[in-house]
């Protein structure tokens, strides 16, 4: 067999980087931690290049194997990613004090733009099935890693179960088992880890237009006509969560009535959901400054989820302004 050069082996691999993004980005729930392991399953593929027999697997295969492996071994030392839903109990009073979860590792959004997938591209299939929705990958957190693992193998990759059991060195049975298990959590918090039916695409962003319109006329009645009756909001860093539309509505209100009414939103997208950044114009300032990015889910019936991560690092994340200037309205 010919020597592998390095040239080679960027061109055999380079186009699968996206995907391993992603399948990393699943099992981790970090964009950061993500990525790390993307390198490292690339470094591991490449001493291991010259070994590879192409006649025996797909480089596919061999690529999402070594990463599934890399992310068993980075989770060892990691705790899960969750969001507020997911740890604390229901917030019932909209005008309580917030909670900060602390020391909490959250669950971050995966910016769209830095996935780059283009039209039939695997990665930008997965997003249009909503596989990789931020309510789907926290409830893969509760997940133990091994069953994670399983599931994504069997439910995004669609690989048969001995090769998964091949790839956790384990039995068939025991792979059944774990997705058994697996789905049946996921059910208990109300999750179907497959496709997700929201409205067409032009409908989504028209209730997007129609939030961000009455949100920056601080219009809270208006506001609440585009919330489904179950609308979920949550807002890490902190624990407080709120479910309905009358809670969700009067915490907007309250954000109001103390943060003041000077907003604007820009649209943007991760996770395959549309989203917007938030920024606040305070009082005394002559500029918008970035405050939360929120991700919506969306029913017929309207707005049904909004995470609103008020983080600098997940910020840093998204290639937007940090101000807007006030004339630029």
């Amino acid at each position: 067999m010919p020597v592998r050069t390095a040239e080679d082996f960027q061109s055999e691999t380079s186009r699968f980087r996206t995907e391993l993004l992603l399948h990393c980005y699943q099992m981790l729930g970090s964009v950061h931690d993500a990525e790390d392991q993307v390198q490292e399953t690339m470094l591991r593929a490449w001493r291991a290049f010259d070994r590879f027999d192409h006649r025996r697997a797909s480089m596919r295969t061999w690529l999402h194997r070594i990463a599934t492996n890399a992310c068993l071994t980075a989770l060892e030392h990691r705790a899960r990613r969750p969001l507020p839903s997911g740890l604390a109990e229901r917030g019932l009073d909209p005008e309580g004090p917030l909670i900060h979860g602390g020391d909490t590792v959250w669950l971050q959004p995966l910016p769209d733009a830095r996935l780059g997938a283009g039209q039939g591209d695997p990665a930008a299939v997965l997003l249009g099935k909503g596989r990789v929705r931020l309510a789907l990958v926290a409830a893969m957190q509760l997940l133990p890693a091994r069953q994670r693992a399983a599931l994504i193998l069997r439910e995004v990759l669609d690989w048969p179960v001995p090769e998964i059991a091949q790839v956790l060195e384990t039995s068939t049975a025991a792979v059944n088992s774990a997705l058994q298990r697996a789905r049946a959590r996921l059910a208990e918090v109300g999750i179907d880890e497959g496709e997700i039916t929201e409205p067409a695409d032009p409908q989504r962003r028209a209730l997007l237009d129609q939030y961000i319109e009455a949100f920056e006329r601080a219009d809270v009645p208006g506001l609440a006509k585009l919330l489904t009756e179950d609308a979920l909001l949550e807002m890490p860093p902190y624990l407080n969560w709120y479910l309905g539309r009358d809670d969700y509505a009067g915490f907007i209100a309250r954000v109001f009535d103390r943060r003041g009414t000077r907003w604007r939103m820009t649209p943007l997208a991760a996770n395959g959901q549309l989203g917007v950044a938030a920024y606040l114009c305070a009082e005394g300032d002559e500029v918008h400054r970035l405050h939360t990015i929120q991700l919506f889910s969306f029913t017929e019936a309207g707005v049904s989820r909004n995470v609103t991560f008020a983080e600098p690092e997940v910020f840093a994340l998204f290639d937007i302004p940090q101000a807007l200037e006030m004339e630029s309205r």
